[in-house]
């Protein structure tokens, strides 16, 4: 017994489980295989004593009424399932035995698993092992889970007929699927990587897989905290980021320390910064805007470099997630507003949460005969689903 239990802990030490893990791995085997070897339809437990040192093989027999329709040949459960009458005793049989015995309290009838044969062995190391496993996967998805939102970093292994990046990180493998990659980016085996984890997934051909993404707002936050003192130590802070992985990003800033200008410590010297984390996101340009409790001042500054001239917000059911904003511009700023292929405007959308409807009005320094005709309307597309597919 003493080399048992210094197994079970040799066990637990390799492969990172709880000593408690692997008894139950143990304890679960053994019944197993004593049904199989006995008869499946007893109750059986375990138990290991590490005071005593002692492994404990048993069957138990609950003690019942002698009304109860369980003591019947023929007693069948709630879902139809054949019950033993060998697993339980009226109460009457069980204080002959042992008179402080009441109903509801089990006896336990030792058996001696030396006595079961060779059968017996294959059949516990088959069910113990089988066990360890599922253990050993929980543990590992536990892990990964936690890791969810959090940055990791691998080597590629392999590339698939499908584009899909397969890289080893520790002790399991991650797929960084074609839609996840950054626009223009391509791999090599040997190559190291970095990405966010987005979940982890049991793969019939694979096994466990960690789903990894490089095109995720998250990604893009976890590069500039390792990038930033001052956002790893939480002087300032990241309210709210939008992506269109590889091209342009937006991220907004908040500090309450005084002293310190947050979109300034992010950009950093000769933006030495934020050139870095643009460098390992393909070259996609990153703007910076100080952020806002007033809604309407921060969609003003969502939608820089245009000036705004005002903002209105509107709530109603039909629009997105906060409302629709509708931003007055001059007709010489509508470029900038909704930048290059719509970029801008549709960033400044998925930052704010807002619906966001262009009101283009003359410069202040043109006139006009009839201002009507040069009000015009843009409305902004909807951007939920190009969000959705970068979270």
């Amino acid at each position: 017994m003493d080399k048992i239990i210094d197994i079970l802990d040799s066990i637990a030490y390799e492969k990172g489980l709880k000593i408690d893990d692997v008894e139950n791995a143990l304890k679960e085997a053994l019944i197993k295989t004593a049904q199989k070897m006995v008869d499946e339809t007893l109750t059986f437990d375990a138990n290991i004593d590490r005071v005593n040192k002692k492994l404990e093989l048993f069957q138990k027999i609950e003690v019942v009424d002698e009304e109860d329709e369980r003591l019947h040949a023929n007693a069948v459960n709630k879902l139809g399932v054949a019950l033993n009458y060998e697993n339980y005793i009226t109460l009457e049989e069980a204080k002959e035995i042992d008179p402080d015995l009441e109903i509801g309290d089990f006896m336990n009838y030792d058996l001696e698993f030396e006595n079961m044969g060779r059968n017996a062995a294959t059949i516990l190391h088959s069910n113990f092992e089988y066990r360890l496993q599922r253990f050993v996967e929980e543990n590992i998805v536990n892990k990964y889970k936690e890791k969810i939102g959090k940055t990791v970093a691998g080597t590629v292994t392999r590339i698939d007929k499908q584009d899909n990046t397969y890289i080893e990180i520790g002790e399991v493998k991650g797929i960084l699927q074609r839609k996840s990659r950054i626009k223009g980016e391509t791999f090599k085996v040997g190559d190291t990587l970095k990405a966010v984890v987005k979940g982890v997934n049991i793969d019939k051909a694979n096994g466990l897989l960690i789903d990894i993404s490089r095109t995720s707002p998250k990604f893009l936050e976890n590069l500039l905290i390792l990038e930033v003192p001052e956002l790893k130590d939480q002087k300032v802070t990241i309210e709210a980021s939008a992506r269109i992985p590889g091209s342009r990003s937006k991220i907004a800033l908040s500090t309450i320390e005084p002293q310190i200008d947050p979109i300034g410590a992010v950009v950093g010297v000769k933006g030495v910064r934020i050139g870095s984390v643009s460098k390992q996101l393909n070259g996609e340009n990153i703007d910076c805007v100080e952020f806002s409790t007033i809604p309407e001042m921060f969609i003003s500054r969502a939608l820089s470099p245009a000036l705004v001239t005002s903002v209105k917000i509107e709530k109603h059911p039909s629009y997105g997630e906060k409302g629709k904003a509708i931003v007055t511009i001059p007709s010489d700023q509508k470029s900038k507003a909704i930048g290059k292929a719509g970029l801008n405007i549709r960033l400044a959308s998925m930052l704010t949460k807002y619906d966001l409807e262009l009101i283009e009005i003359a410069p202040l320094n043109t006139t006009s005969s009839n201002n009507d005709n040069n009000t015009q309307e843009e409305r902004t597309t909807d951007t939920a689903s190009l969000e959705a597919l970068f979270k």
